[in-house]
């Protein structure tokens, strides 16, 4: 299954230029722009509020949206750059770039974990250790998966599941070239600790 493509709603921007931008901040909205694929260059502006909610909700810059302009035809952008005010960190300026469908582009995939209650570790009371909650693929603008399943099916505390171990939707491939971890199952700290003293409690019997 796809992963759904949110919206981005912005606005044809009148003229173009440092005046044209300048009047569109003062109206409470970030000027921009649209270019690539076989359009020419669209001049945007979207409202400061929605953009900085969207900003601070993170990863912007790595998701694909589906950019709808009234009078054009929605079309798949990618934002490039997000210019800021140098001394209060706030957007100013807003690059998008069109993509086709068969573009390769990296966004980050949330991963699920399943079948826990069919992990002996987790049964015996282990943790399961989430290091990576999103991956970072390469993936096809036109195909891109809702998730990463990671199934827990047997296993153990100390087992640590890795990008190699998991099964990659078609079509997709880590953005780091190695073999990073994902999670682990670690053992409760309660378990952890009284294995220790059961340690030294045996090295002072052989005393």
């Amino acid at each position: 299954m796809a992963k759904e493509i949110p919206d981005l709603v912005v606005q044809e921007r009148a003229g173009t230029g440092k005046g044209a931008a300048r009047a569109a901040r003062r109206a409470g909205m970030v000027p921009g722009v649209v270019y690539g694929g076989d359009a020419e260059p669209l001049a945007i502006q979207v409202p400061f509020n929605e953009l900085l909610k969207k900003l601070k909700a993170g990863q912007f810059k790595s998701t694909l949206w589906n950019l709808k302009v009234e009078g054009h035809d929605d079309v798949r952008v990618i934002c490039r750059d997000v210019q800021r005010d140098v001394v209060k960190d706030l957007p100013t300026h807003l690059d998008l770039m069109r993509l086709r469908r068969t573009s390769k582009i990296n966004l980050y995939i949330h991963v699920e974990f399943i079948n826990e209650d069919k992990a002996p570790g987790i049964k015996k009371g282990g943790m399961l250790t989430v290091v990576r909650p999103e991956v970072e693929l390469n993936v096809t603008a036109g195909d891109i998966p809702e998730k990463i399943v990671v199934d827990l099916e047997g296993l153990n505390i100390g087992d640590v599941i890795t990008i190699s171990s998991v099964d990659l939707p078609a079509g997709a491939k880590p953005v780091i070239d190695r073999d990073f971890v994902i999670a682990n199952i670690s053992a409760p700290a309660g378990l952890a600790s009284s294995d220790d003293e059961e340690g030294e409690e045996a090295e002072a019997a052989d005393e």
